[in-house]
């Protein structure tokens, strides 16, 4: 699993013009990608790593002060650009591979007693957000 967490302020994610998750206060957004074989326990091991991620003001997590996270899928985090100039998309898994475990690093989380907005799987989403620093990670699993 890959996922790009940005530090930000506010961050709200429409699809067809529609406010389907919205964070109105600092916390982060998170875009997760999916690949072959990924696992149900590997999607756990990500949400643990997203709530404990010590990248807050006051270098706090959002476990240390219940901030929210939206998290959206993003199968292009799994382009392939090595030849030529078109992206293969190989590496990411098919929405019905995905889907069940981009919802499993939101339960994780939520079980774990995060505050979690989302995108629509497979939607064409508007991501809008104000980048707080900026800061951006990559986690790679």
């Amino acid at each position: 699993m890959r996922a790009v967490v940005q530090r930000v302020s506010r961050a709200r994610v429409t699809v067809e013009g529609r406010t389907v998750g919205e964070i109105d206060e600092p916390g982060l957004l998170v875009l997760v990608g999916v690949t072959h074989d990924d696992t149900p326990e590997l999607a756990a091991k990500l949400a643990a790593k997203l709530w404990g991620l010590r990248i807050l003001d006051g270098e706090k997590s959002c476990s240390d002060v219940g901030a929210p996270l939206l998290v959206i899928s993003q199968f292009t985090l799994y382009a392939d650009l090595a030849k030529g100039r078109r992206p293969s998309w190989s590496a990411a898994a098919p929405g019905p591979v995905a889907e069940p475990l981009v919802n499993a690093v939101i339960q994780a989380l939520r079980d774990g007693g995060a505050r979690v907005q989302t995108g629509v799987f497979g939607a064409d989403m508007k991501v809008s957000l104000v980048n707080d620093g900026p800061v951006t990670i990559i986690v790679d699993l």
